[in-house]
């Protein structure tokens, strides 16, 4: 069934990700702050451009947010021209920033109160997943607007879960950046131990990779960080942004995380050496400074 929708936010996920719904056939209006990426959507998926995130949405069934944080969202949401401005009564918005739950919560009270929906929808997967339309999606917010949407993201994911009320997605989403973290940081020092114990590093990953320590993350970035390859999707500035709210969710609800909070420190230590733009894999490269 084809729909009206409007996709603010065309950055790394967001331009591959209103692709797939221009693909399926949706009638797709893009805005995005900088107006010369907008131009580039339209020229390689056809679709509309509107200028303000308010006109793109006024005439949508369901509005799609992928922005950068707290700040952009609400800059997009409810700032001048915002989206919630133009949203139509019965409208279903759809956000898949990485934020917090409170600004999730708050947008969806503030949808609510003008008569349409809100549901928080951040995804995993990274830039990859985004151009191969393999995305997992966890979703919080209202059961009634998630069986409404979910065809619609079912475009772009392999994967669409409603986990609860709203902020759920945003909270399922700190737990994969939790698991994330240690994930990377053992391969880093397992990756490092066996180079620096003499062991061939590919054979020994190659052995362990049909075990028990198989994990994503061995299998798409072993290879590349042994040979010192960080430019593969999701960087380290983002992360540490991600990691921080993770850190403020566990003080709020008393949840230990003492390891997310070491691995944030050796990712402040990759800024430091200017590798702010580097993948989340670089996590090695604080190994090898060290030693």
């Amino acid at each position: 069934m084809t729909e009206t929708v409007a996709f603010i936010g065309l950055g790394t996920m967001g331009f591959p990700i209103a692709g797939h719904l221009a693909r399926a056939g949706h009638k797709v209006t893009v805005f995005n702050r900088t107006p010369s990426v907008a131009d580039a959507w339209v020229k390689n998926y056809g679709g509309e451009m509107a200028a303000t995130p308010a006109k793109a949405a006024r005439a949508a069934r369901f509005v799609f947010l992928c922005v950068g944080n707290d700040d952009d969202l609400r800059q997009v949401t409810l700032g001048e021209n915002g989206a919630f401005e133009g949203a139509a009564p019965a409208s279903v918005v759809v956000d898949h920033t990485t934020a917090s739950a409170r600004i999730a919560r708050e947008l969806a009270a503030e949808a609510h109160e003008r008569g349409f929906a809100f549901l928080d929808a951040p995804v995993s997967g990274g830039q990859s997943g985004a151009e191969n339309g393999t995305l997992t999606v966890m979703v919080g917010g209202d059961a009634a607007a998630f069986a409404k949407a979910q065809p619609v993201i079912s475009a772009y994911a392999r994967a669409v879960t409603l986990m609860g009320p709203p902020g759920s997605g945003q909270l399922t989403k700190m737990v994969n950046q939790i698991c994330i973290a240690g994930l990377i940081q053992g391969l880093a020092e397992g990756l490092n131990f066996a180079v620096k114990s003499g062991l061939d590093a590919k054979l020994a990953v190659e052995v362990i990779s049909k075990g028990a320590a198989q994990s994503w993350q061995m299998d798409n970035r072993a290879k590349t960080m042994l040979e010192g390859k960080f430019d593969f999707g999701f960087a380290v500035d983002w992360m540490r942004k991600d990691l921080a709210m993770c850190l403020d969710e566990a003080r709020a609800c008393g949840a230990p995380i003492p390891v997310t909070a070491l691995v944030d420190q050796f990712y402040s230590q990759i800024q430091a050496m200017g590798g702010g733009r580097f993948d989340t894999s670089s996590l090695i490269a604080v190994l090898r400074e060290a030693t």
